[in-house]
């Protein structure tokens, strides 16, 4: 990895002042209660960190081979606009649902089959949401091998990403924040010890 440990720990510590990653009590979709919350829809209301992050995917993208960066509606879409602009990406991205007006895209941008695409996204959790988005890429004929996220929660995405022949890239793993807050006393550490047995436990 070519980042600077500078640059990590600044990140680290944008995302916990801006409430992108909260330490408490917190239900999940799954409805298991989790004492971390992730929530990266906020980053777009800190430009600066915004614009940190962008810098931040370069370092990966810039030893993968595309022609595309596509982003993953809906939490993404900020990220891989300032990665765009940061790297001089051209973007496209797969619509959550198809239009059934005008054009009808399931995806917007201009792309041609054929073309390699590295899907951007902000979380990994299990890989779900990456391989719906894959099969529409792939099913409108581009070609997908990479995947890159701001933050890996460690949670199965690399493996079953792996297991269909997807490389997962992560700028931060959630081990990597902990470890880094825990040592800078900016999380308590019963939050850190409670996290790092969720994480384990939820795997």
């Amino acid at each position: 990895m070519t980042h600077t440990n500078a640059t990590l720990h600044s990140l680290a510590d944008g995302l916990l002042e801006a409430g992108c990653i909260k330490f408490g009590e917190f239900t999940l979709k799954s409805g298991l209660t989790s004492p971390i919350y992730i929530d990266l829809r906020r980053i777009i209301t800190y430009p600066k960190l915004l614009s940190d992050i962008a810098q931040a995917y370069l370092p990966i993208l810039s030893i993968l081979e595309f022609s595309r960066i596509a982003g993953l509606p809906y939490a993404a879409i900020p990220i891989v606009t300032a990665i765009s602009l940061a790297g001089d990406y051209p973007m496209i991205y797969p619509r959550k649902e198809v239009k059934t007006y005008g054009t009808k895209a399931e995806i917007e941008g201009e792309y041609h089959a054929g073309e390699t695409v590295v899907v951007i996204d902000d979380l990994a959790t299990t890989g779900g949401s990456k391989f719906e988005a894959i099969e529409k890429l792939t099913g409108a004929g581009l070609v997908v091998k990479d995947v890159v996220v701001l933050i890996d929660r460690q949670s199965g995405a690399k493996e079953s990403l792996a297991g269909a022949g997807y490389s997962m890239h992560a700028v931060l793993t959630i081990n990597q924040l902990l470890e880094y807050w825990e040592g800078n006393g900016k999380v308590e550490k019963s939050k850190i010890e409670q996290t790092r047995k969720f994480l384990e436990e939820s795997k």
